[in-house]
Parts: C-alpha cells; sequence; structure tokens
C-alpha cells in the first residue's frame, strides 16, 4: 500500500521547537523528492522544504535558519526539524513524495504556534 505517515504536529509557543516525520511505504523512496509543504489557515499550500534523491535540499525563504530537513533513505523517512516557531507558522504540513510517477500525498498534521 502506497501512503505517506505524517507525525509529531502539536501545539507549541513561539519560540519553541517541534520535529515532524513522516514514514513512506509501498513506493520507491530513492527516487522520490521527499518534500514538506504548509497550508495556513485561510491560505493556499506552499512549499517549506524539498530534498532530492542526491540530498540537495531547497527551502523556503521564510523558514531558512530556523527549520532543517532531512532524510533517511535506509529507513524510508523524512523528516523536518522546527526551532524559533512563529506563530505565522501554525499550518497543516504535510509529506510529499515526488517522481516522474506523481506525487503522493500524507493526510497532514496540524502545528499550532501560540504567541
Amino acid at each position: 500500500q502506497v501512503q505517506l505517515v505524517e507525525s509529531g504536529g502539536g501545539l507549541v509557543q513561539a519560540g519553541g521547537s517541534l520535529r515532524l516525520s513522516c514514514a513512506a511505504s509501498g513506493i520507491n523512496f530513492g527516487i522520490n523528492t521527499m518534500g514538506w509543504y504548509r497550508q495556513p489557515p485561510g491560505k493556499q499550500r506552499e512549499l517549506v522544504a524539498a530534498i532530492r534523491p542526491g540530498g540537495r535540499t531547497d527551502y523556503a525563504d521564510s523558514i531558512k535558519g530556523r527549520f532543517t530537513a532531512s532524510r533517511d533513505n535506509a529507513k524510508n523517512t523524512v523528516s523536518l526539524q522546527m526551532n524559533s516557531l512563529k506563530p505565522e507558522d501554525t499550518a497543516v504540513y504535510y509529506c510529499n513524495a515526488r517522481s516522474f510517477l506523481g506525487d503522493i500525498w500524507g493526510q497532514g498534521t496540524q502545528v499550532t504556534v501560540s504567541s
């Protein structure tokens, strides 16, 4: 069964940290660009970070220096370490796997940052 399962969301105060994880199954993990996207309330989904199969990582300007994405190809997992969280980071965070075969999305996990 092809699926991405996110975990690690929750409620945190501004300045705090959270770590999101995404476990992939049923896909050829190594050929996928693994990404984290988020959708703030009332806004469109946006890219947060994307790690290519070779390891190169692209980040959105709004989170550079605060978030770090990583992947473990042996465990088929991808993580997002989020530090110095701000209220504007509040969103549903989605894990994404992208290859020439198409896109796969996780169900999303809520991150809420209180001021």
